[in-house]
């Protein structure tokens, strides 16, 4: 069993475009809506690779209720925390060929209670005896202190489990601080977390060592075209999966998290593992996760070989 913990969650409507023009009606030709936020895609990528999943979040309101019913459709277990304020909706605009645009809503804010009580849903879920990992996930919503992320770091360890984050910013080094099993910051939450730019290879490689000083005992360090580094104790890896074709990158960083979790959570293989998933994900619809028919795991590559002097970028 993986849980998962998307203290900021949305509903995801993403229109596709042949190109956006600005001040002017724009017609889609395509759109999706999906159960968003960082930790439900980790959630339904892991479902559809076939494991046990249970998604603990703030609902609230219509949307979170349509939210739920969309995840149970997916076979995905909710441990909903009802809360005053709505779930928010995101918009994605995704033009052929070209940049993805993203409006993100604020989401609700969060007061005391329904802090705590999010908090004591994760108790509750961690303490089971067959729970494995932990997927902490994403921004969190105003009323939530930055080291919400590290109590929940603890609640984890306490009941046994492993525990992966993904966050930014002040959350991110809180939760560092209480020694997260893993961590997954892409290039510009590496760079922000060290206060440092990071222009090459080399330089992502230095930092990600930096975050293990600071508590994480791995880092998977998501950095977009140029593929992914694992730093950890046993070594560092460094793996690239080809894409001919991005359609779109909405949760492609959330499947490899997902992707490295289902491949056991160390080491080179469960690089590989994420590699796949994240090169899978950009090739389908909006934030659609990958079924193991999608992915393409001959085409990875990693290697030990760190190449330090690797431009970032591309």
């Amino acid at each position: 069993m993986i849980v998962t913990v998307t203290p900021n969650p949305s509903l995801d409507r993403t229109y596709e475009l042949p190109e956006l023009a600005r001040g002017e009606v724009n017609r889609a030709t395509g759109d999706r809506l999906d159960p968003g936020g960082k930790g439900v895609n980790v959630a339904r990528a892991l479902t559809a690779a076939g494991h046990r999943t249970a998604a603990v979040l703030p609902l609230g309101g219509a949307p979170g209720r349509l939210l739920a019913e969309l995840l149970h459709r997916q076979d995905i277990d909710v441990a909903a925390v009802p809360v005053s304020g709505d779930t928010r909706i995101n918009v994605s605009i995704v033009e052929r060929g070209g940049p993805l645009t993203k409006v993100n809503a604020p989401g609700p804010r969060l007061t005391p209670e329904e802090s705590a009580a999010l908090l004591a849903a994760v108790r509750r879920q961690a303490a089971g005896a067959d729970v494995d990992w932990l997927a902490c996930c994403g921004s969190l919503p105003r009323g939530l202190a930055p080291e919400w992320y590290a109590d929940l770091v603890a609640e984890a360890h306490l009941g046994g489990a492993r525990i992966a984050v993904d966050a930014s910013g002040p959350a991110l080094l809180a939760a560092l601080a209480a020694g997260p099993d893993v961590v997954k910051p892409n290039r510009e939450e590496l760079s922000e977390a060290v206060g440092q730019p990071i222009a090459t290879l080399g330089e992502a490689l230095d930092a990600a060592h930096r975050l293990r000083e600071l508590g994480a005992q791995q880092v998977l360090a998501s950095l977009g075209a140029d593929g992914m580094l694992l730093v950890a104790e046993e070594g560092a890896w460094y793996g690239t999966a080809p894409v001919d074709e991005v359609r779109s990158d909405v949760g492609a960083g959330d499947a490899s998290l997902a992707g490295f979790l289902s491949a056991g959570g160390i080491g080179p293989k469960a690089l590989a593992s994420a590699l796949a998933h994240g090169a899978a994900a950009v090739r389908l619809p909006g934030s659609v996760m990958p079924i193991p028919a999608d992915l393409e795991p001959d085409t990875v590559v990693v290697t030990a070989d760190v190449p330090r002097e690797l431009p970032l970028g591309r």
